[in-house]
């Protein structure tokens, strides 16, 4: 797959800055992949559209995982906690940083190359809300970069899609719940020319037995967000109930397990467009996304969803 086909142009108006005022509030875009048929409606109707499936959420929690340098004056990005307690991390700026060094709360053990180090942390994660950066307004409250059923820490970034739910919504669906923790890389830009020679990196991930018992007796499963689907495929394929995906989904994927797929609207060049195209079409996901950007539609992680039936 040709990189141009990740392409798209976005005014830059419609990047959502803040959440929406209620969580389900939020513009709804249903498409019906057999039928064709496109409704416009608000998060809050989700119910309404769906015909007996299974909800499945993703139930990381992110971590405040930005902590700022004062000198040099940069930053350490906390990305995954390793099983020795130590943590992989983005730091900056990297030519000014020494391995061995302390840093207020963080010494930087090893440098992994590309801005990555081996770092060790003073106590549990106690740094800044770790926004995208094309999110360039202040967050009044936290939260809100957090779902309502997020209880497992572990992530660098939030899994978008479920922000959209509240609480009273999520009765009504009673969903079942996956972990899989957010690294920065589900959300790095590819860069090489064609998609098949991008590497993706591995995320952890947790199922409980009782849990994939429920979805794989479902007769149709909705994954909300596109890691909910990487765990979903990647148990359909014999992976273990805990471990390390590196399934990397793009055109031509045989879904084994998600019959529908609820998620927010992608960066150009992302590999979770490119998951999306495999899910809906690649023509039919660039003409979805022309209607969003001609209607108005918030993009990005506080930006509108889209149902994929």
């Amino acid at each position: 797959m040709d990189l141009s086909e990740l392409d798209y142009e976005l005014p830059p108006e419609l990047i959502a800055q803040h959440p929406a005022g209620c969580r389900d509030a939020s513009r709804l875009l249903v498409y019906e992949r057999e039928t064709g048929a496109i409704r416009q409606r608000r998060f809050g109707e989700l119910a309404d559209e769906l015909h007996g499936e299974l909800v499945v959420v993703n139930d990381t929690k992110v971590v405040p995982a930005r902590i700022p340098l004062s000198s040099p004056r940069g930053e350490v990005l906390l990305l995954e906690r390793l099983e020795d307690g130590t943590w992989q991390a983005l730091a900056r700026p990297t030519r000014r940083l020494k391995a061995g060094r302390r840093y207020g709360p963080v010494e930087l053990l090893e440098h992994l190359g590309e801005g990555r180090w081996l770092v060790r942390l003073d106590g549990e994660p106690a740094g800044q809300t770790p926004l995208p950066p094309y999110i360039t307004e202040p967050l009044s409250d936290p939260a809100r970069y957090q779902t309502v059923y997020a209880r497992e820490p572990g992530s660098a970034a939030a899994p978008t899609a479920g922000l959209h739910f509240t609480p009273e919504l999520l009765e009504r669906l009673d969903p079942a719940r996956v972990t899989l923790h957010v690294g920065l890389d589900t959300f790095r830009p590819v860069t090489e020319g064609r998609l098949e020679d991008h590497q993706i990196h591995g995320e952890r991930y947790e199922v409980e037995a009782e849990a994939w018992e429920r979805i794989r007796a479902a007769a149709r499963v909705l994954a909300v967000g596109t890691t909910t689907v990487r765990v979903l495929e990647t148990l359909a394929r014999g992976g273990p109930l805990a471990g390390r995906t590196e399934l990397f989904i793009t055109p031509g994927f045989e879904f084994r397990r998600v019959d529908a797929l609820l998620t927010n609207f992608h960066l150009p060049r992302s590999t979770l467009l490119a998951l999306v195209m495999a899910f809906a079409g690649i023509e039919e996901t660039r003409s979805l996304y022309r209607l969003a950007i001609e209607e108005g539609y918030r993009f990005y992680s506080f930006g509108d969803a889209m149902l994929l039936l």
